[in-house]
């Protein structure tokens, strides 16, 4: 008789178990956006982002705590100081606050560093079921669902106030980062060198080149999500005072 063999190969990337997450993720996302326009301009608006806000904070300071107890403590991992780190708390204050800073950071980190993560996980974290598998995505696809739900979803605006917030903020933030893992010997926000695995910054050259075209990839594309936004302000801006002038 012939032996059956288990294969024990972890998931790969885009293969079924990823790709039901990827499908997963774009279904939150249309029901998020369904369901907050629904609420838009009602009693219910102000209460149901709140409370998502709350929860949001509740699991990342449980995640926070968790990989802070001495059984889960790994230099390389435990510290909060990847870009999505900062955002998971960043998008979770733009829900209970509606702070104009934490919306705009929300918008430009949640919609395109946040999904860096998405595409491109560590194999390991196509593993589950696991706190971990659940912190990863459970939080990585919250913080994209955020920006969906505050800019189209509820109708805030973007503009070039809040292009120089979040550019600002990515720049400071790399900076803290990039000296943290020069002390420690780490590589958190994978700003000192590539991540492990297949990544998008495998395209841009080694280190730091590939920083550096990260840098101006995030301002030209930041700009380019800013100006559809402000396009139609400054139409209606030159035709009130085309009207202004008239009478």
């Amino acid at each position: 008789m012939t032996p059956v063999l288990v294969s024990a190969q972890a998931p790969e990337i885009f293969g079924g178990v990823h790709l039901s997450l990827l499908g997963l993720t774009f279904l939150l996302s249309v029901l998020t956006l369904w369901g907050v326009r629904r609420i838009r301009g009602t009693s219910a608006e102000a209460y149901v982002i709140s409370i998502a806000g709350w929860a949001l904070l509740g699991v990342s300071l449980w995640r926070l705590v968790w990989f802070l107890l001495p059984q889960n403590w790994d230099i390389e991992n435990s510290l909060p100081l990847h870009f999505s780190d900062a955002l998971r708390f960043i998008a979770a204050i733009a829900l209970i606050t509606r702070s104009r800073w934490a919306i705009a950071i929300s918008y430009y980190w949640g919609l395109t560093l946040n999904p860096q993560a998405l595409l491109t996980p560590h194999p390991n974290m196509l593993i589950g079921p696991s706190l971990s598998f659940f912190f990863y995505w459970s939080l990585h696809i919250a913080v994209l669902l955020v920006p969906l739900a505050l800019i189209w979803g509820v109708g805030y605006r973007p503009g070039w106030w809040d292009f120089r917030v979040a550019y600002g903020a990515a720049l400071v933030w790399a900076a803290f980062a990039m000296a943290a893992n020069g002390l420690l010997g780490t590589n958190y926000a994978f700003l000192n060198h590539h991540p492990e695995g297949a990544s998008l910054l495998d395209f841009m050259g080694p280190w730091p080149i590939y920083v550096l075209w990260l840098a101006v990839i995030a301002g030209c594309l930041w700009a380019l999500m800013t100006w559809p936004w402000t396009r139609g302000r400054a139409k209606q801006s030159a035709s009130t005072k085309s009207a202004s002038a008239d009478e």
